[in-house]
């Protein structure tokens, strides 16, 4: 039985990769932080399976990982763990260097003094680009992080070929472009709409949901496949980098329309700038308002991935679209927004 080591393994890409490496037979360990409250709900229906093994840690403490990868020699480690979250990274940048550059250079020091025979896969990202030199991006875009998050993902990129190219060890770096699902974290933009969508049609949340830069254009995909994406990169003859994205690109105002379909609504827009408000056509009711706190210190304004690579080398390619996608997501969150509803009138009978 192979075994594989996922850090981040409670979060959305940790979740599905680890049903994705159950089903393929793996014994899978995964680390998870130490809190005061249960953090692992999206892992929650795996809790009871026999090839599923749970270890305290974190990226931050070189000799846990020093000791898990020794005890555990893991045939493949997926370095998932991350301070992700693109606008916290400009309120606590240290941190996150620590956590995402830092910390795979730990956890690949750890496999080279330990298990080097180990296939080692890194979460790097489309944000490595910001601020885009080539449309669409692939494996040869020059690089141009825009965010503490990107310039700590950059350094994790370049330690993980440096590692690969001087030990000898297999080591890829998959550019994911931005990948949504009903697991994403409800403080991401596609998230926050479709839950906020969700809640103010039940009358769970009264006001307007505040938005950022509505005209960012993204490459979404659905995050299951991408996660599939990874396990193949390690089953593949060579350690190679691979640009994973749809080829596809749309607003973040695209996406609050399409969304809004679901709740019957029609989004017109009116004003500008600051000012510029999402409007149901048959109501009147605002629905979306601009909040300029969640304006980026410097926004990145296009990603679009090239996944041409990935599609010859590995017979990868996107399947579900961003219809199919927002279909996904909203059916989980109007469930979820009617459960809720229910328990608060129960509450208040």
């Amino acid at each position: 039985m192979k075994k594989a080591l996922i850090t981040g393994i409670t979060g959305q890409d940790g979740s599905f990769l680890t049903e994705i490496l159950i089903a393929k037979g793996y014994e899978v360990h995964g680390i998870i932080r130490r809190a005061s409250n249960f953090n692992t709900d999206r892992i929650e229906h795996l809790m009871g399976n026999k090839q599923l093994r749970l270890h305290h840690g974190d990226l931050s403490d070189s000799a846990n990982l020093n000791k898990l990868i020794s005890t555990i020699k893991p045939d493949e480690v997926y370095n998932l763990g991350a301070q992700s979250h693109v606008a916290v990274s400009f309120e606590v940048p240290e941190y996150t260097a620590q956590v995402d550059a830092m910390g795979t250079l730990r956890i690949l020091d750890a496999v080279i003094n330990h298990y080097p025979e180990a296939r080692f896969y890194q979460a790097s990202t489309s944000e490595l680009y910001g601020l885009v030199q080539e449309i669409p991006q692939k494996e040869t875009t020059p690089f141009y992080p825009r965010s503490p998050y990107g310039v700590a993902k950059l350094y994790g990129f370049w330690i993980t070929k440096n590692f690969r190219e001087s030990y000898g060890l297999f080591a890829c770096n998959g550019i994911l472009f931005n990948h949504e699902s009903e697991r994403r974290g409800k403080t991401f933009v596609t998230r926050k709409v479709t839950v906020g969508l969700s809640e103010i049609l039940h009358g769970i949340k009264k006001e307007s949901l505040k938005m950022g830069n509505l005209d960012a254009k993204r490459d979404w995909g659905y995050a299951k496949e991408y996660c599939e994406a990874m396990w193949m990169m390690l089953q593949h003859s060579s350690a190679e980098d691979f640009v994973i994205a749809t080829g596809r690109t749309y607003t973040i105002r695209d996406f609050i329309e399409r969304s809004a379909r679901y709740c019957d609504w029609e989004i017109v827009w009116e004003g500008e700038g600051v000012n510029e408000k999402g409007i149901d056509k048959k109501s009147g009711r605002v629905i979306i308002e601009i909040d300029p706190r969640y304006f980026r210190p410097a926004e990145v304004e296009l990603l679009v991935g090239d996944a041409s690579k990935a599609k010859k080398e590995l017979g990868w390619e996107a399947k579900i679209d961003l219809d199919e996608l927002i279909d996904i997501m909203m059916k989980h969150d109007m469930k979820d927004a009617s459960y809720k509803k229910v328990l608060q009138l129960s509450d208040n009978s």
